[in-house]
């Protein structure tokens, strides 16, 4: 199967590996050109649409088009359909030149060395005629349906149930539908509209994987919202409304009433009746990220792992019970948060991702245990990583390192999946159907450890092949002779074999390259010989072999399927004649048939379901514009006896004559080429095995070391190899490594076993090394008074002798007599905001370890108000200040944005100063940030050389009707403005109502906008005139305005000045300079008169003094007054 994932950790999506069967629970979209709306990713069918309609298909003189695409057609002859059976055979007359498709003669002179020379071809056998029983039915009715999807129930039933629909692609649903049921095998269908209803709209099939007799029908929820459910195999039906709309389903492994079911708003929803009753499990859930527990794994059976979605794009992994899902019931198996999308349950694995210092760390838990972070080879710096496979007990990734564009690395685990090594490189990737990333990786069935890949070799894509899963690679030995039997000449490197690996993501066509378990050894793929892959000249190729030698069959693109366990194959080319051809002898001859009596396009084939596929249904049409029809044959009249150990031979697996793989020796057995005869489920394809001694190819290299030329393991630069490993956290003892593994499934013994295996030994004593500290959020930020959750892991260090103290900062600290009583985090709460050095200890009788972390507490920032002058001077610095609310929240970052500039400037305090060197109005914006939260405030600037300006007042009753909000004041700013009569012009007016009680407010008289003549004085003179003007209809009370009826406010002229922000100094032409200057004139006279009274009462005292002194009392304080200051004479006057 070719591998693929959907987002940073991905499922394995093994598509099939061959549509001659569909599995019984499986159902399956036929369509048209368009792809579908999105298909629920977790219902238990293969549900993919085929993009070929009876509208669009090529006409016969259209030319041999090869299309792998398929469709399911119907159209309409009468209301019933038509049914006509044809008995076929064999034409032993037909001449070999009229079926074989060949292409146009291939060049001998290419430089593949294609030559003629004698040799064997494919060809037919001369068997006395066969009979093979077909019949053709027509579905009526459905002339523009454009999908289709089908269920076979399979063994021991011959129901075969099929949903046709037209899917409108403009609108995103479905407008018409149509039910058909067959009861024996696909001869003749029953229209079911009228037993679920003439006007219901149906839009999808589901089958429970469980009881193959249980179907349910969803209805189009743009007409209704309702289920359909049949516990007969579809000939009955009950309908049961449902409360919301359905988007996907997933059906439990186990119970067969157990369902999930998505919605599109983002809820799951359990049902426990087999869709009757529903019940809310969780909202908020992240789209294909919810799965059933496991027996033997998880601690319920009942249980759901879920990844739901928190606040600021983050994520987090609860399990929940199933039909109770509290916040006492939820589990939280990782403490913290994750990457959203990342939640991947598979097998005996949980993956996830971790935000950690602003990168994405991927942890593992294996078996549901503790998690830790996968250990990839050091500099692997991954921009993505897919989960392929966790088959064997083992986990297979696939890695887009920082340099690769179009293709991955393939990276291997150990039975954990902490530890990964590299597999391959330079794997081939793709982009699916649905944006998810396709892996050239394709694992051949019934045959472990055997893979194909198509990887990048300087420039060239090139299949290779491994036999032992990944630890050596080859390329593919090209045929001996083409299939005329010219010889060819091929040399590795130079010249190989390639193979497209696409499979089909529909049952019912085979895609590039198909396997069966079946079969073990059988391959068929399409593909080229030369120096690279290509999509020119492509042929289809077998191998019975496991790839060791391979055959050219066909000289183009067919669709080859399994029939009779893989006894016999039939290729397809989906725009064909009416014969077929059947080979019994895996490729080598082929035998023609027909099965209608007109050309057919086909759209499509439907297999019986499981291994057996002896009935197969072909959808198609006859003709451009023809209804399209369901042509069933039966090959079992082929078929002539019961297989027995007779009809049996056998054959070795090996890799170019070497028979030990993966530790065994294997044989198995198949037909003999042309035995007639029918295999029994499971009978003689098991497998004979012997072990094989162990050698150093049996064993890969281990994490940190690379192989060498040699062949031997060595440690990587980077790799230190240490004296313990993991294991010593929560054991006692650890496998001390030899640089080698033996891969998981390699089941080799004695031999050189015990030279490269690993060694268990006791942990010994050890200082502690490797601790790590970090929140669960991965941040350095948490919030005041709530839990933050801090994770430790300790890389090197015997677990249960090593305690751990971790100290918060404020004066709190908390030990732990080892680390293993930590695995759900320590949690802790702050009660201040501030920055706190947070520190965990690791220590142990041989020493210890200490690591820190610098963590953040604020508390929610709720407002950022941004003050500054309404009016500045141009060239002059203004005092830009904010205010926060709260006003303590922490470290606060502030992103200053002047105009238009794109780049701000960034400062740690709330306050800058800034100067405009231009005339007009600038914005100024200011972001506060903290933690994940900004806010931010905008003001508006206007910037003149001069002007004046006049704090007013306002009566007591506008101080009451104040809200304090930004939007108020401008109201008031603007209606101050248009009540000021006073000839004025509005222009040359700016009101600012200034923030606080008691309200006021700044008025502004700027230059007109055309210049005045006149030098500078004359210019402040206007102005001056201006403001007396101003001030003398202030002063008689002549501006006022009606705030609501009954409240008149009065404007007045005040002596208040607002905060200095404006440095106008050497202008003197604000406000609020004029108000100082006057100030510091009236200081002045008052010193200047108390200076020439004290000069009087000095001499006075002095007289006194002198007087005085006669008594003997000195005056030490007058004689420092006659040599200090005005202000010490104004002090000594004082006294």
């Amino acid at each position: 199967m070719r591998m693929r994932g959907y987002g940073p950790l991905s499922p394995l999506v093994q598509d099939s590996a061959s549509s001659s069967s569909s599995d019984a629970s499986f159902a399956s979209v036929l369509g048209n050109t368009c792809p579908r709306a999105a298909a629920p990713p977790h219902s238990a069918f293969t549900d993919s649409t085929l993009p070929v309609s009876p509208g669009s298909a090529p006409s016969p003189d259209e030319g041999n088009v090869t299309d792998n695409r398929t469709d399911d057609g119907e159209d309409n002859n009468d209301e019933n359909g038509a049914q006509v059976d044809v008995t076929m055979g064999l034409d032993e007359e037909t001449d070999v030149a009229v079926w074989r498709r060949t292409r146009s003669a291939r060049s001998a002179e290419t430089w593949s060395g294609f030559r003629p020379e004698d040799g064997e071809d494919a060809s037919f056998s001369d068997k006395e005629e066969f009979e093979l029983t077909s019949s053709t039915f027509a579905l009526t009715g459905d002339t523009a349906h454009n999908q289709a999807m089908v269920h076979w129930s399979g063994q021991n039933s011959s129901v075969i149930l099929m949903l046709t629909k037209y899917y409108d692609f403009n609108s995103g649903r479905v407008t018409e539908s149509s039910l058909w049921r067959s009861t024996d095998y696909g001869t003749t269908y029953e229209k079911l509209n009228e037993k679920v209803g003439p006007k219901t709209i149906l839009s999808y099939l589901y089958v429970s994987p469980n009881n193959k007799r249980k179907i349910m029908l969803l209805t189009d929820p743009e007409v209704e919202s309702s289920l359909l459910i049949s516990l007969d195999e579809g000939a009955t039906y009950q309908k049961h409304s449902l409360a919301f709309d359905i988007l996907s389903l997933l059906f439990h492994p186990e119970q067969e009433d157990w369902i999930l079911a998505y919605s599109h708003d983002q809820k799951l929803y359990v049902s426990v009746e087999f869709g009757k009753r529903w019940q809310l499990v969780h909202d908020g859930v992240i789209p294909n990220r919810f799965y059933w527990s496991r027996i033997g794994l998880d601690k319920e059976q009942g249980m759901i792992h879920l990844e739901i979605s928190i606040s600021d794009g983050r994520s987090q992994y609860i399990t929940c019970k199933l039909q109770n899902c509290s916040d006492g019931n939820k589990g939280k198996p990782f403490p913290g948060f994750i990457i959203p999308n990342s939640l991947v349950v598979q097998d005996e694995y949980v993956f996830i991702q971790v935000p950690v210092g602003g990168q994405s760390v991927h942890y593992v838990s294996y078996k549901r245990n503790a998690f830790y972070p996968m250990k990839l080879p050091k500099y692997t710096l991954p921009k993505d990583l897919q989960i392929i496979s966790t088959d064997d007990n083992q986990v297979v990734a696939a890695i887009q390192d920082w340099h690769q564009n179009d293709s991955y690395n393939l990276y291997m685990s150990e039975s954990r999946g902490l530890f990964f090594t590299l597999m391959l490189e330079n794997a081939v990737s793709s982009g699916g159907p649905e944006g998810n990333i396709m892996i050239d990786l394709y694992e051949v069935a019934g045959i472990k450890g055997v893979f194909l890949s198509n990887k990048v070799v300087e420039n060239q894509v090139k299949t290779y092949i491994t036999y032992n899963k990944g630890r050596d690679w080859r390329l593919l030995q090209a045929p001996t002779t083409d299939l005329q039997g010219n010889k060819v000449y091929c040399e590795q490197p130079y010249c190989s074999l390639h193979l497209h690996l696409h499979v089909s993501e529909n049952p019912y066509t085979s895609g590039n390259i198909v396997s069966k378990d079946s079969a073990p050894g059988v391959i068929i793929a399409s593909g080229v010989v030369g120096p690279e892959l290509t999509s020119n000249n492509v042929s289809i190729f077998i191998t019975s072999d496991a790839g060791n030698s391979w055959r050219e069959v066909f000289q183009e693109e067919y669709s080859v399927f399994f029939l009779n366990q893989g006894g016999s194959l039939v290729p397809i080319d989906y725009i064909h004649s009416s014969n077929k051809e059947l080979s019994f002898d895996e490729g080598r001859n082929w035998d023609k048939y027909s099965f209608t009596s007109s050309p057919l396009y086909v759209d499509g084939v439907l297999g019986e379901p499981g291994e057996d596929t002896l009935i197969m249904t072909i959808f198609g049409h006859f003709s451009h514009r023809s209804e399209w029809q369901l042509v069933k044959t039966d090959f079992r009249s082929i078929f002539q006896h019961r297989c027995t150990s007779e009809d049996y031979m056998t054959w070795q697996l090996h890799n170019e004559g070497d028979v030990c793989i993966m530790g065994m020796k294997r044989i198995f057995q198949k037909l003999k080429a042309n035995v007639l005869c029918v295999k029994a489920r499971n009978q003689y394809i098991s497998q004979m095995s012997d072990s094989c001694p162990c050698t150093e190819a049996d064993f890969e290299c281990d994490y940190g070391f690379i192989r060498q030329i040699d062949g031997s393991c060595t440690p990587a630069f980077w790799f230190v190899p240490t004296p313990t490993s993991r294991d010593c956290i929560t054991g006692d003892s650890f496998l001390n490594t030899t640089g080698y593994r033996r891969a998981l499934s390699n089941n080799c013994t004695e031999g050189t076993l015990l030279k490269y295996s690993p060694r268990r030994q006791k942990c010994p004593s050890q200082a502690p090394r490797g601790l790590q500290l970090f929140t669960s959020e991965g941040t350095l930020v948490a919030t005041l008074e709530r839990n933050v959750t801090f994770l430790v892991f300790l890389e090197e260090g015997l677990g249960s002798m090593t305690s751990i103290t971790v100290d918060f900062g404020d004066g709190t600290a908390i030990s732990y007599v080892n680390i293993s009583s930590i695995d759900d985090g320590v949690k802790h709460i702050y009660s201040k905001v501030g920055i706190y050095q947070v520190s965990a200890t690791a220590t142990n009788t041989l020493g210890s370890d200490r690591v820190m972390l610098y963590l953040h507490v604020s508390c929610q920032l709720e407002q950022v108000q941004l003050s500054a002058p309404s009016v500045v001077v141009k060239n002059k610095a203004v005092n830009l200040s904010t205010v926060l609310r709260p006003s303590n929240v922490g470290t606060v970052s502030y992103y200053w944005w002047f105009n238009n500039k794109t780049e701000p400037v960034v400062t740690l305090d709330g306050a800058m100063s800034f100067t405009f060197s231009k005339e007009g109005s600038h914005t100024v914006t200011v972001q506060a940030s903290v933690g994940n939260i900004v806010h931010e405030d905008q003001i508006t600037v206007a910037v003149y050389d001069y002007f004046r300006s006049h704090v007013l007042g306002f009566s007591s009753n506008l101080d009451e009707l104040n809200p304090g909000v930004s939007e108020w004041r401008e109201d008031i700013s603007r209606v101050v403005k248009s009540n000021m009569v006073t000839g004025i012009n509005e222009e040359q007016l700016l009101v600012t109502v200034l923030p606080g009680l008691p309200t006021t407010a700044e008025i502004f008289i700027v230059p007109e906008k055309k210049p005045r003549d006149g030098d500078m004085d004359e210019k402040w003179a206007h102005l001056d005139q201006l403001a007396q003007v101003l001030l003398s209809a202030l002063n008689q009370d002549l501006i006022q305005f009606t705030l609501k009826p009954g409240v008149q406010v009065n404007v007045y002229a005040t002596q208040l000045s607002p905060a200095p922000l404006v440095d106008s100094s050497d202008s003197g032409h604000s406000g609020t300079a004029v108000i100082m200057l006057v100030s510091v004139v009236l200081m002045g006279l008052a010193v200047f008169v108390i200076y020439k009274f004290k000069r009087y009462s000095i001499m006075v005292i002095i007289y006194l003094d002198l007087s005085s002194s006669a008594a003997g009392n000195p005056m030490p304080i007058i004689e420092e007054c006659f040599s200090s200051s005005v202000v010490c004479r104004m002090l000594l006057i004082m006294k």
